[in-house]
């Protein structure tokens, strides 16, 4: 065993001392004050060395009860150098423990409220006080209102120290956070405007401190106090200062600081909770006068008193306006934002929006009441559900995370940024409808496509709404499909090469099995319509292929049937063999015709002919595009050609991953290497043999 002045030595000129004494076996004989000293030597190897510290102490107790004496020195370098000593030695809670028990929380604040000590002594006191109570020793409620009184007035004066003003900062922020009593008496000692020039600054840390007590009174102010506090931060211009003195400062922005913009974000945020989780007074003549100007907006009407006619006939036109809205209950659409969320939030983003973007909101309620009912994008019920999803994204109404730093630049860019962010998310949406021709039982897919939308925008963190904006006008339902099909084809489970290689072999397979889906759904035949060039007729003709997949049966019906028709009852013939063609959308005979240009466009998309002979051809509108993709990949087939749909493209994908996964099972967390394994080399000879038995 070292003598113990060998070991003091060690641990004064080798800064790593300390943890590698610890590690060696016959350390375990050293004694607690020995140790003690062992851990202070380390954490002030440059004040020993450097001689701020006259004298060796072997223990905690020892230790703060010297700088307990020297903080009180009439000296001031004395004085000075045990500040700079207690505020280094108050991080370890042991020494930390001893000096509090010395009643050395009491001596700080007499000494700051004394007023006598400026510049580095005020800044080590203040620093020594809040590495103290971050141990949580002592409660913030014991503090009286001379000491917050000056704590604050250091906040407030115009020219101070930096350091003390860093420290008085995060001491006004811990008693506003740890003791409601505290926030009273710190919220009547300081103001928004006070708090307002510190951002205006070039000190990240100072601003940091300056957002964290502005979140500290925001989080911890009564219900009632927070929309007027908003108020107030509005009135004072804080979002346009924080964005042109933090956001597009020239300097990067750490993490702390990162932590507390995203705290004001979800703050700011949760003054829609109210809204959002308030329900609509079907009676209320205010409330329900709002629903009258979304109307009157979409379609420049006048208000009751100028209508004229019968109640009964404005009731109808209410009911057509209404429903041509896209609400849910079309005799009532009050009704509609009695659901929570997001309650009256939903229709305070529809006022705004009609508006504050007037256009948009005319063209993309006329344009879908002008639409059959089924393929209309309900625009009453599209904003619930938007607003709904928009409060689950940025998470309104919860508190804060403790660790996250997910700000986002776009939301301190304008006054009514959530109102902003859903008029664009609104317009994404009816983009979307339309890009996905989707129908009124496609409403949730919709949504699901559109909330990946908005996530993968936000992802990038855009500047501003409109690069917000432009982002989304690049993720496009097609550029969803592809990512989505990225995504799947990126991971590492199919990235090696053995599995590449078995992707490979088992395709055929299942190509195959798709090829004989579309060839039993052939022979179990289709009812196709009639359609003539110039208007829609109640003809029905139906199609299926023989068992033996040798020969086309047709015929017309006199109605739709119930279930499939047999053989025999379909007088015309078509043996496969004659089959010469199978062509699609404009290259199609009945729609070169004159006339057909006029029909709807998805008539294209879902018109084929099978050409045979040498200029017959056999007509076909295919009634949705699921059956259109089924036949032409089974006439495809039945001719030996590659089937190309977009159908059999998901199945492909859909089948070959989960045969994949079903054939890796047992292979779960077990690394795959990247190269076969080598051959062995051939014996030196073949004398030899296994016996079996």
């Amino acid at each position: 065993m070292p003598p113990p002045a060998d070991i003091v030595k060690v641990a004064i000129e080798w800064p790593g001392a300390f943890p590698k004494l610890m590690e060696i076996d016959q350390v375990s004989c050293i004694t607690k004050p020995l140790f003690l000293a062992l851990f202070f030597f380390s954490q002030n190897r440059n004040n020993i060395k450097n001689g701020s510290i006259l004298r060796l102490t072997t223990s905690a107790a020892q230790m703060a009860q010297q700088l307990h004496e020297r903080i009180q020195s009439s000296s001031m370098d004395m004085k000075l150098d045990a500040l700079k000593d207690l505020a280094n030695s108050s991080r370890d809670i042991t020494f930390a423990q001893e000096f509090i028990n010395l009643d050395g929380i009491s001596l700080l604040t007499q000494m700051v409220e004394s007023g006598t000590d400026f510049g580095d002594l005020l800044s080590f006191t203040l620093t020594a006080f809040v590495e103290l109570m971050d141990h949580g020793i002592v409660s913030w409620d014991t503090f009286s209102v001379a000491f917050i009184k000056k704590i604050a007035s250091y906040v407030c004066k115009a020219a101070m120290d930096t350091a003390v003003l860093q420290r008085s900062l995060a001491i006004l922020e811990s008693m506003v956070l740890n003791s409601q009593d505290l926030y009273q008496k710190v919220a009547q000692e300081i103001t928004i405007g006070q708090l307002i020039p510190h951002l205006q600054g070039t000190d990240q840390d100072i601003q940091t401190y300056t957002i964290a007590v502005i979140n500290a009174l925001f989080l911890k102010a009564p219900e009632e106090k927070r929309q007027e506090m908003a108020h107030i931060l509005a009135q004072k211009q804080l979002r346009s200062i924080i964005l042109s003195n933090v956001i597009r400062s020239n300097k990067p922005i750490n993490d702390e600081m990162a932590h507390q913009l995203y705290v004001l974000q979800v703050l700011t945020f949760n003054l829609l909770e109210d809204r959002m989780m308030t329900k609509m007074d079907p009676q209320d003549q205010a409330q329900r006068d709002i629903i009258f100007e979304l109307r009157r907006i979409a379609f420049d009407v006048e208000c009751d008193s100028n209508n004229s006619g019968s109640i009964e006939k404005r009731k109808s036109m209410y009911t057509r306006d209404y429903k041509k809205l896209g609400f849910i209950n079309h005799v009532n659409p009050a009704v509609d934002f009695t659901q929570i969320p997001p309650g009256m939030l939903a229709l305070d983003n529809m006022l705004y929006f009609a508006r504050h973007h007037q256009d948009a909101y005319i063209r993309i309620v006329l344009e879908n009441s002008s639409r059959e009912d089924k393929h209309e994008c309900p625009f009453g019920r599209s904003s619930i559900e938007l607003t709904k999803m928009l409060c689950e994204i940025l998470k309104v109404g919860e508190l804060p995370s403790e660790n996250c730093h997910d700000f986002h630049p776009m939301f301190f860019t304008h006054d009514r940024s959530f109102e902003e962010f859903f008029c664009i998310c609104i317009q994404l949406l009816n983009k979307t409808w339309k890009e996905m021709r989707a129908t009124s039982e496609d409403f949730n897919k919709v949504m699901q496509v559109v909330k990946e939308q908005i996530t993968r925008a936000l992802t990038i963190k855009p500047n501003s709404l409109d690069q917000f904006k432009s982002r989304l006008q690049n993720l496009s339902y097609t550029e969803i499909l592809k990512l989505r099909q990225s995504e799947r084809m990126n991971q590492e489970d199919f990235q090696s090469r053995p599995i590449l290689e078995l992707r490979e072999k088992i395709q055929p397979e299942i190509m195959e099995l798709i090829k004989q889906q579309r060839l039993n759904r052939l022979c179990e035949g289709t009812c196709f319509r009639k359609i003539s060039s110039r208007r829609r007729q109640d003809k029905f003709w139906y199609c299926r292929l023989s068992p033996n997949h040798k020969v086309l049966h047709y015929g017309d019906l006199e109605e739709s049937p119930q279930g499939e028709v047999p053989h025999d009852s379909l007088q015309d013939k078509l043996p496969v063999a004659d089959i010469k063609a199978v062509v699609t959308g404009k290259d199609c005979p009945h729609m070169k015709e004159k006339g057909a240009l006029k029909q709807n466009k998805e008539l294209l998309e879902l018109a084929f002919s099978v050409l045979y002979e040498s200029d017959e051809y056999l007509n076909f509108i295919a009634p949705d595009k699921h059956e259109y993709c089924v036949w032409t990949d089974g006439l495809n087939a039945l001719l030996g050609k590659e089937m190309t749909s977009e159908f059999t493209r998901s199945d492909m994908d859909t089948l070959l991953n989960m045969e994949m996964k079903l054939r890796l099972l047992d292979l779960e967390n077990i690394q795959i290497p990247e190269v076969p394994p080598p051959i062995p080399k051939e014996p030196s000879n073949y004398d030899f043999v296994y016996d079996c038995n």
